[in-house]
């Protein structure tokens, strides 16, 4: 049995009520629930929440609901894998005896079903303990990033790498923060997240975080430009 679990408390503070706020005419939610449904993955696809109007509007979208996150695995400090790790042990609960996870995130408008199956099936080729999620390239050499000090004035982090053309720098990749696939036993175990994955790679187009009213006016304009291409 394969789940997908969407964290999605209510206490949002940069972005009061971020995950249920509408986003191009949709609660931020149903995107990822819409893409994990359009996935055809998943024998359940559950919302984790504490938050009850959350709750309402993901029933209303395809998702499941069966049972509250509790207070403690709801504030701004809470890591993601005990959040699942309670939602792995409240299925469990319900009879509900899941091989495979994943944990999609709520504010993802920009996710696509292709791209979790194919972190599935990555997985499915490692045959070991660890997860697997997309990443993305950072946009600019990370080794020539400049330190900026109060008065406006710049130094490299890294002056080693001062003369170095960027085309023979390592590329280097962040996070995508849309979703990651594990099996049931390594969330259970507690594995760090970062420490034992694999990744697939996605465009630098098609990733966006946001934090900030800023990051979600953009966020809205790229999706309308993605839209526009389809």
């Amino acid at each position: 049995m394969k789940i997908a679990v969407i964290p999605a408390r209510g206490g949002s503070k940069r972005i009061p009520r971020k995950n249920i706020r509408d986003f191009a005419g949709r609660p931020m939610i149903a995107y990822a629930i819409g893409a994990a449904r359009e996935s055809g993955l998943f024998d359940h696809v559950i919302v984790s929440t504490d938050d009850d109007e959350i709750a309402q509007i993901a029933k209303s979208h395809g998702a499941e609901v069966p049972f509250a996150r509790p207070p403690e695995l709801a504030d701004d400090h809470t890591p993601t894998v005990p959040v699942i790790v309670h939602a792995i042990q409240a299925c469990r609960a319900l009879g509900w005896a899941a091989s495979h996870v994943c944990c999609i995130y709520p504010g993802v408008p920009l996710i696509r079903a292709e791209d979790i199956a194919a972190a599935l099936s990555l997985l499915d080729e490692a045959g070991a303990a660890g997860y697997t999620f997309p990443v993305t390239p950072f946009p600019s050499a990370i080794q020539r990033a400049l330190r900026r000090g109060a008065d406006g004035r710049v130094e490299p982090f890294h002056p080693q790498y001062v003369n170095t053309r960027t085309q023979d720098l390592e590329p280097a990749f962040h996070d995508a923060g849309q979703f990651y696939w594990g099996a049931a036993d390594t969330w259970l175990a507690g594995l760090s997240i970062h420490a034992h994955g694999r990744t697939i790679v996605l465009p630098e187009w098609r990733v966006v975080d946001i934090d900030t009213p800023a990051d979600w006016e953009r966020a809205e304009a790229m999706f309308h430009a993605l839209k526009g291409r389809h």
